[in-house]
């Protein structure tokens, strides 16, 4: 699929996306209605739905879902945060998280070669898991840098968990880590690249060629810290 594909059906990006993700996580997507939702066991221990501006209507209904347990997640993808800031207070659910942003490469302009490292001192592993390719930088005994990318839907490749330590920052790994994980992500005919952004990583990836496709929101059933998405 392209990105301008994808650009265009949000609602087919959203449904990318997702399976790329739990790829990447090793979840299991289900569907409460027309709506994905997947169990992340292995972090927050919650389920969390996601939809493509939802109607009224159907906010209520997944805002329902989500208030039946504490802990659950509901992740909107949308181009009008604020109708969806307004919902959630009514629906009676805990902002969690807008500073995320849904953001989309075409991977004919990303290197198909693998990067140098741009230290003597690090050494970059890599491993598949299940599907999911994962890339790792160390010095010594410590992760400076890791990321994952998982292919799905034959030529769309989600990136996640792309991760610098504090004490390695500015010093060019998270390129390193993108560049990597897209050089991996080129065993399969990728067109496409997604992935969800932090406030911090938008930087690094516009500088990449990344461009923001909408805004993300995130609420829970319960208030808490941010979510590590």
């Amino acid at each position: 699929m392209t990105a301008e594909t994808l650009m265009e059906d949000i609602d087919g990006l959203l449904d990318v996306w997702v399976d790329g993700w739990a790829g990447c996580r090793g979840y299991s997507v289900e569907r409460v209605g027309a709506f994905p939702a997947v169990d992340r066991d292995d972090t927050v221990k919650a389920r969390e739905f996601f939809a493509v501006d939802p109607s009224a209507e159907d906010f209520a209904t997944l805002a329902q879902h989500t208030r039946e347990v504490p802990g659950r997640l509901l992740t909107v993808l949308t181009r009008d945060p604020q109708k969806y800031l307004a919902l959630g207070d009514s629906e009676g659910l805990f902002l969690n998280s807008t500073s995320e942003s849904m953001m989309i490469v075409d991977m004919d302009t990303q290197d198909t070669e693998d990067p140098w490292l741009p230290d003597d001192d690090l050494e970059v592993s890599y491993t598949v898991v299940d599907g999911s390719h994962r890339a790792e930088v160390r010095a010594g005994d410590v992760v400076a840098a890791s990321g994952r990318v998982f292919v799905t839907n034959g030529t769309v490749a989600v990136f996640d968990q792309i991760v610098t330590h504090d004490d390695f920052r500015r010093r060019g790994l998270g390129s390193f880590i993108m560049k990597s994980l897209a050089a991996r992500s080129f065993e399969h005919p990728v067109e496409t690249g997604l992935l969800l952004a932090s406030a911090d990583g938008r930087l690094l990836y516009s500088h990449l060629g990344w461009q923001e496709v909408c805004a993300v929101v995130m609420f829970s059933s319960t208030e808490q810290k941010p979510a590590d998405i």
